[in-house]
């Protein structure tokens, strides 16, 4: 059996990461969240009652299995202190919580900054969803970040002093108002005495339960088509949710890895700016969107949705070296009459199967698609793959055969038993 198991988005995130996660994370011991920041989301149905995850992995759901931060996550203490007590507040217990060191963390400049630079942006938006996620990775790597290492030390109100000037020197410029050190440096003084107790070097703590034989199960955030550099550039997230981050935001190596599974949905769905080959924006988008609920766990804004596309799949297969498949919403498109996926791009007369980010290619690009019989049925008490409808079998069957990779997950219903396991 592989020591490390990993999850990941194919898409633009959103494909229902969480309740795959859920059920993998009853198998491990541990469950690691690797990058991103909380503009991420997980959202999770338990007896009833929906948690929704934005840094802290949720694995922590089940009592057993340890949670952990890792160095490749920006972190913002106010946030993840609410994560905290909530979770608290519903009788669930972090004892079993670990902050990596060496994780970086998001302060108001960070925000501010965000915000800012989306404003001056104009028609040119990215669509950030302004809790200075990006901000504080170019910190990182302008190296004047603080990590909570920094964070829980006396050196915080140093550090924290000149980063506070230097931006309100920004700020100024831009006629925005500037931060009060002081002020700032005593409320987030009060967030690092909180969290201390949580903060372990999470790189060893990870190779000591390697070597202990305990599983570990690694919870992507975000999705491929976000990767800073494999993603459709300039609209994607700050970091790498794809394979490589998973690696580099927690000190697991390569070789380590076994199963990476990756979630999508049986149709498509998007937030924020950028291309969409396949959208529809039209009734059907409208009806998609209703049927399978399609507002975002951290924004709530609406998402754009379309038909599946296999091209930019493949793609993503290939990038993430994934080994199953995990297709969520498969009762929501089996309430359409008919169901489109896309098979092939037409560009300039030709038609090709391979997939590219450059902006001017997708947008010199049109979807080939091939039709399929939907109505499924309600197929939320179904448990057995050989049980489902034909119809919904010759979907599935389709998704496999052109990207070569077996559908291991197909996602029935929303609730938490609602889904297949193959």
């Amino acid at each position: 059996m592989s020591k490390v198991d990993v999850v990941l988005g194919t898409f633009f995130g959103d494909e229902g990461k969480g309740k795959i996660i859920d059920y993998l994370a009853t198998k491990s011991d541990v469950a690691v969240r690797c990058s991103g920041g909380n503009n991420a989301g997980h959202t999770i149905n338990v007896n009833g009652k929906k948690y929704a995850f934005h840094l802290i992995p949720s694995g922590i759901l089940n009592s057993n299995t340890k949670a952990v931060i890792g160095n490749g996550v920006v972190i913002d203490p106010k946030v993840l202190i609410e994560e905290i007590n909530e979770l608290k507040a519903n009788g669930i217990s972090v004892e079993n919580l670990y902050i990596s060191t060496k994780a970086h963390i998001i302060l108001p400049y960070h925000i501010m900054m965000d915000k800012l630079l989306e404003a001056n942006r104009g028609s040119n938006k990215i669509g950030t969803t302004a809790r200075g996620i990006g901000p504080a990775y170019c910190d990182k790597y302008e190296r004047c970040g603080i990590r909570v290492e920094d964070f829980i030390s006396p050196e915080f109100s140093k550090l924290a002093r000149i980063n506070i000037a230097n931006k309100n020197k920004v700020f100024e410029s831009y006629g925005y108002e500037t931060l009060n050190a002081d002020s700032v440096i005593q409320e987030y003084e009060e967030y690092a005495r909180i969290l201390k107790p949580y903060v372990v070097d999470t790189v060893n703590l990870l190779h000591d339960y390697l070597d202990e034989g305990k599983k570990i199960l690694c919870e992507g955030a975000q999705a491929t088509l976000l990767d800073i550099d494999f993603g459709t550039y300039p609209f994607v997230t700050s970091s790498n949710p794809t394979i490589g981050g998973i690696c580099t935001g927690s000190g697991l190596g390569a070789k380590d890895i076994g199963e990476v599974y990756g979630v999508l949905k049986a149709y498509a769905s998007k937030v924020g700016e950028g291309p969409f080959l396949t959208e529809q924006d039209n009734e059907i988008g409208d009806t998609i969107r209703e049927l399978g609920h399609e507002y975002g766990t951290t924004t709530k804004r609406p998402r754009r949705c379309g038909w599946l596309d296999l091209v930019a799949l493949k793609y993503v297969v290939r990038i993430n070296g994934i080994t199953g498949l995990a297709i969520n919403h498969v009762d929501t498109i089996g309430k359409l009459p008919k169901i489109k996926v896309c098979v092939g791009y037409e560009h300039n007369g030709e038609v090709t199967t391979h997939y590219s980010t450059n902006l001017d290619y997708i947008n010199e690009c049109s979807p080939i698609y091939e039709e399929f019989d939907g109505n499924f049925g309600d197929i939320s008490n179904v448990k057995s793959r050989n049980d489902l409808p034909e119809n919904a079998k010759v979907y599935l069957n389709r998704i496999e055969e052109f990207v070569g990779v077996p559908v291991k997950f197909i996602g029935t219903g929303a609730g938490r038993e609602e889904m297949i396991i193959c």
